[in-house]
């Protein structure tokens, strides 16, 4: 209806009163914008889970070589480095208005930030401790960070992550 109004005036500019002209341009800048904001946050909806499955994908891959189910042939390195980047900066992940759609992610994220601010810190840390390990070559302390890997995994999924169906 607005749209309708702006373009019937369109060639009749002074029969429209600046003030309707303005609030309609407002109107339509503030529903463009909001449209906008909620594309942007469904696209780093999507991009989170994308890096969270390349998160399980790794883990995955590297739980099968620690585990001695298959032989790493380096490999294990290249998947401990790439977790360490992976959660590198894993709060940027979820930004403020993503809590919303087809996610996992609990609203607990955004309600207790500064908990899971620590949570992403210590998957940070856990991660880089692999990375480490991985590239020492010593089998102990590789399985050692590895649990720790899993342990900041699991705490972080058990307050910020719903449960599979």
């Amino acid at each position: 209806v607005a749209v309708a109004n702006i373009q019937s005036h369109v060639n009749h500019p002074r029969t429209m009163p600046v003030k309707t002209f303005l609030s309609l341009i407002t109107a339509a800048l503030l529903a463009i914008t909001a449209n906008t904001q909620a594309s942007e946050a469904e696209n780093y909806i999507k991009y989170r889970q994308a890096m969270m499955k390349a998160i399980g994908g790794h883990m995955g891959a590297a739980s099968q070589i620690v585990r001695g189910k298959v032989a790493q042939d380096g490999d294990l390195l290249m998947h401990a480095l790439a977790l360490a980047e992976l959660n590198r900066h894993l709060t940027r992940l979820f930004p403020e208005g993503s809590d919303f759609g087809e996610t996992k992610a609990k609203a607990e994220i955004w309600d207790q930030w500064a908990k899971f601010e620590q949570a992403a810190a210590d998957a940070k840390q856990a991660t880089a401790d692999f990375a480490a390990a991985a590239g020492g070559g010593e089998p102990s302390q590789i399985a050692n960070a590895f649990k720790a890997v899993g342990k900041s995994c699991k705490g972080c999924h058990k307050d910020f992550r719903q449960k599979d169906d």
